[in-house]
């Protein structure tokens, strides 16, 4: 009974040191630096960088209470965690984000003694924290696809708008009122954008930048380029589509011909650890030779990167870039 108590205490005491520390560094600069906006947008002072416009609208678009802490400006130099979450289309900020991984990961450490597993196992529990990672990754190549899948039909929609007499910018309008999301939202903010006086060109760059698709990045080249020296822009949309559309073809293709490797994947690397709890649940004290042998440990551990190498070969075998 005491065991369960320290460490129901201990799951307390580390939640509440990882909420403070999460909202200690998102408030330790945020009043300062929603007071300087306050002054931008009031013109009390100059902009910093003010010559830059793209600074400038990014100031004025961006939410006066969202400020990246100093765990977020650490982790960017390696992964922009806020770009991640924008790109998965998620309502979290970075603290949020960090502070649900690591209560996770702190309940997962806990959570193994206290189902009565070995302590050894504790640290298996720390999975439980990349969970949210796995899951906005998830949705994230999701919600990507969905929009690759659209890009066709809006490209085509804003030609036949070009051609019936409208502007590019009603065209993205159009798409924005008449297709669904993701492809729709993120139009109809650039929409948006620009109607409150940033350039087109802009507008759509950080489109791209909240979409990273090469086929909207080719339509971003072709708007910029047209507006600069001229040029039938139906015509260059409706190419741009046909040529998406064939290769989603041969992507479908490939993927037709790549199943039977993806699936032996799958069944060659979820064999190994199926195994292994078979045979801890039918003789556990065979399995724990491994945990308590130093032999077994470097078995156990030249098992784990056989595996992640097997995953990685079978990975670049199947996965063919069209």
């Amino acid at each position: 009974m005491m065991l369960y108590f320290i460490l129901g205490a201990a799951f307390i005491g580390v939640a509440c040191l990882v909420g403070g520390v999460a909202t200690f560094m998102f408030r330790s600069e945020g009043s300062a630096e929603v007071e300087n906006r306050l002054d931008v947008l009031t013109g009390a002072v100059a902009a910093p960088g003010s010559k830059d416009k793209k600074s400038e609208a990014l100031l004025l678009a961006s939410p006066l209470n969202d400020v990246p802490n100093f765990l977020e400006e650490q982790i960017k130099q390696w992964f922009n965690v806020r770009a991640f979450l924008q790109q998965a289309d998620v309502a979290l900020t970075p603290s949020k984000f960090f502070l649900i991984s690591g209560l996770l990961t702190a309940g997962g450490v806990l959570l193994i003694p206290l189902a009565g597993a070995p302590v050894y196992f504790a640290p298996l529990g720390a999975i439980l924290g990349v969970l949210p990672f796995a899951g906005l990754h998830f949705k994230r190549k999701s919600r990507l696809g969905a929009f690759a899948k659209q890009l066709p039909e809006a490209l085509e929609l804003i030609s036949r708008a070009l051609r019936a007499g409208h502007s590019l910018a009603s065209g993205f309008k159009l798409v924005g009122d008449e297709m669904d999301a993701p492809i729709g939202t993120e139009f109809n903010r650039c929409y948006e954008a620009q109607n409150l006086g940033i350039p087109l060109e802009e507008a759509i760059e950080e489109m791209t930048e909240r979409v990273p698709n090469l086929d909207l990045r080719f339509f971003a080249t072709a708007v910029t380029l047209q507006r600069q020296t001229g040029g039938d822009l139906a015509e260059i949309l409706d190419k741009i589509g046909y040529l998406v559309r064939e290769r989603f073809k041969i992507w479908g293709a490939i993927q037709a011909l790549t199943g039977e490797g993806r699936l032996s994947g799958i069944v060659l690397l979820a064999l190994p650890p199926s195994l292994f709890v078979v045979m801890w649940r039918l003789n556990p004290n065979y399995c724990m030779t491994l945990f308590t042998d130093p032999m077994g440990h470097q078995m156990l551990a030249g098992a784990i990167v056989l595996q992640v190498i097997g995953a990685l070969v079978i990975r670049k075998i199947i996965n063919i870039k069209v």
